[in-house]
């Protein structure tokens, strides 16, 4: 293994295990010294790669949480009849989270209640990725109802965005009351408010 591919496997390394200390503790509670301990790897490695806790965890939140939401979106939100797909993926996601996920709650939800009001970095990035969510969603509804799967009458910027809304609180009234049956209450709530989009 050549010294390139050791500092891109450290940095990975880094990245993965603050990601699950970030998850457990929040930002603020994450030590550094426990990312070392558990990666087995010096302060200067660390360092090499992250000038400051705050680029880790910057780094973290857009290659680690962001990227994993990105990843399981894609199939759904690229299906011509975005209610089967979106409906199909959120069946699937809350039949696959164990409770320990249900503890732990949505990574970039956790991130914008806890950084959002005291840093003006993870608030931008935390934004932007809201964002992007609702205008990949906006632009999946569009597409439905191009193909005459959805209503063409409904504002797709309102859905969208009150799609994101909805799981995002699901998500945290889920993680707050430890009950996964609440998250799948919502999660059938919101596709039978999907489904009534249909023409």
């Amino acid at each position: 293994m050549n010294a390139v591919t050791l500092s891109e496997d450290n940095r990975r390394k880094l990245l993965e295990i603050a990601a699950e200390e970030m998850l457990e503790k929040g930002f603020q509670a994450t030590s550094i010294g426990d990312i070392l301990t558990k990666s087995g790897l010096s302060k200067g490695a660390l360092y090499h790669h992250f000038p400051s806790k705050l680029t880790l965890g910057y780094a973290v939140f857009e290659e680690i949480f962001v990227a994993d939401c990105a990843h399981r979106w894609e199939p759904a939100l690229s299906d011509p009849d975005p209610i089967s797909g979106i409906s199909k993926l959120l069946r699937e996601q809350v039949a696959e989270m164990t409770d320990e996920m249900v503890r732990l709650g949505c990574p970039i939800n956790n991130f914008g209640q806890e950084m959002s009001p005291i840093d003006e970095g993870f608030r931008q990035r935390i934004n932007r990725e809201i964002n992007h969510w609702r205008d990949e969603l906006e632009a999946a509804f569009k597409r439905g109802q191009a193909a005459g799967n959805m209503k063409t009458e409904i504002d797709t910027r309102q859905v969208a965005t009150f799609f994101v809304a909805s799981i995002e609180g699901a998500i945290g009234i889920a993680k707050n009351a430890q009950d996964r049956a609440l998250l799948e209450t919502c999660a059938e709530a919101l596709i039978g408010y999907l489904e009534g989009l249909r023409p």
